[in-house]
């Protein structure tokens, strides 16, 4: 089976969809396929479909989605062995889980190569580390599970999925910044400078970026931009970390050189 939660939602069984088009089913899956291969309780299933009140025919209807969903499956098998359908969308005390192989799920595909990205920069396999890492954010088709309803529960899990595609992103970069790519990478940080406005890991990428490509005094505006944003809007300055690059960049502090010092996040660090 394949299923993919990190854009619109698809699950296809030998060339066939599996994924439903009413809207609560569809969030049954799409849950299910987050904890794939672990018990989605009965409650945790009930929250997500009607929040904190639910009606009281909840469980019966629960129940019925799930058999829905089990009937699209079966539909979908090679051989229509008996209880074939219950051996993929499993009852469990209590709940029920998809019984899928880890890759048959994009997110946990996802997951493995964002881990192996971070291993290997952790081991200063820069190369290494850039390609998983790059080939971890191509997963994403979009923002996940941009077309399913959603509950407190996937609530919780796309708000998680979407920051840890933001710190890959952030780590590909560090390992771009390492390997000596400044110049390819202005475009791509200027898009996340004004995507991010008060994002200061970004923001620090992104000047020293620059600074190596001979654009110190664009390497300070984008300080000085990030600094009025904060006071205007938080009321609060760049942190210490920053300002430390700031004066770095206005001394041409000879550490700033790529050959030198190639890790940023040493440079800006406390």
């Amino acid at each position: 089976m394949d299923i993919k939660v990190l854009g619109p939602l698809e699950a296809h069984q030998n060339g066939r969809s599996i994924a439903p088009s009413a809207a609560k089913p569809r969030q049954i899956l799409a849950l299910l396929a987050l904890q794939v291969g672990q018990v989605v309780t009965v409650p945790a299933l009930i929250e997500e479909l009607w929040g904190m009140n639910p009606p009281r025919s909840a469980l019966t209807t629960l129940q019925t989605y799930i058999m829905q969903l089990r009937r699209r499956i079966e539909a979908a098998l090679a051989t229509a062995t008996a209880g074939g359908a219950k051996e993929v969308l499993v009852t469990r005390y209590g709940g029920y889980m998809l019984e899928l192989a880890p890759d048959d799920v994009d997110v946990q595909r996802y997951e493995r190569l964002a881990a192996g990205g971070t291993r290997a920069l952790e081991q200063g396999d820069n190369e290494a580390g850039s390609r998983l890492l790059r080939a971890a954010l191509e997963m994403w088709r979009g923002q996940a599970l941009v077309d399913v309803q959603i509950g407190l529960r996937l609530g919780i899990e796309v708000t998680r999925l979407e920051e840890s595609r933001l710190a890959v992103l952030e780590s590909r970069i560090e390992a771009d910044l390492r390997l000596g790519r400044h110049n390819a990478l202005l475009s791509e940080l200027a898009v996340l400078a004004a995507k991010y406005p008060i994002h200061e890991n970004l923001c620090a990428q992104y000047m020293i970026a620059l600074y190596r490509s001979g654009r110190q005094w664009r390497a300070l505006e984008i300080f000085k931009s990030l600094r009025q944003t904060l006071v205007d809007e938080l009321g609060v300055e760049p942190s210490a970390r920053l300002q430390h690059l700031q004066r770095a960049i206005l001394n041409s502090d000879p550490a700033l050189d790529e050959a030198m010092f190639p890790r940023q996040t040493e440079l800006v660090g406390s």
